[in-house]
């Protein structure tokens, strides 16, 4: 499973022009999920990802992480993040999740991150979405968990 996080000053998703999903400073976080991945996958991604400190201490060290700074994730489901692309001008699918299988790990780790933290929003699991957001830094990170 991969999470590609952006620090933001604000992010929101919009579905046939509404936003079902918004948040002021916290986490964009682009979930790809693998064919090999599973409900254990998710909790250790879960877990590195409410504990992953991005966020500016008081002496403007990154020592922070969501929770502490009272921020929102803003969850995304993007297939394209499992793609293969070492080889040719074109991208390989063939890791990734088929579609049944991604949804039902997404919504796991949607209700679980819920269960574990009020500020979470949410894109639409297939759906054709536009994503606007504020990257704070740039700070921008590639979590990968088996």
């Amino acid at each position: 499973m991969k999470a590609l996080i952006q620090r933001v000053k604000h992010a929101k998703v919009d579905v046939d022009g509404k936003t079902i999903g918004a948040i002021d400073q916290g986490l964009l976080v682009f979930i790809g999920v693998g064919k090999e991945d599973t409900e254990a996958t998710a909790d250790k991604m879960i877990n590195k990802l409410m504990g992953y400190r991005v966020f500016a201490d008081s002496d403007d060290k990154m020592n922070l992480n969501v929770q502490q700074i009272d921020g929102g994730l803003l969850l995304v489901s993007q297939f394209t993040l499992v793609a293969n692309t070492q080889k040719g001008t074109r991208p390989s699918f063939a890791s990734a999740a088929p579609p049944a299988h991604g949804k039902a790990l997404y919504d796991y780790m949607v209700s679980q991150t819920k269960a574990k933290y009020s500020k979470v929003e949410t894109g639409e699991f297939g759906a054709d979405m536009q994503i606007s957001l504020l990257n704070d830094g740039p700070v921008t990170f590639m979590l990968e968990v088996d």
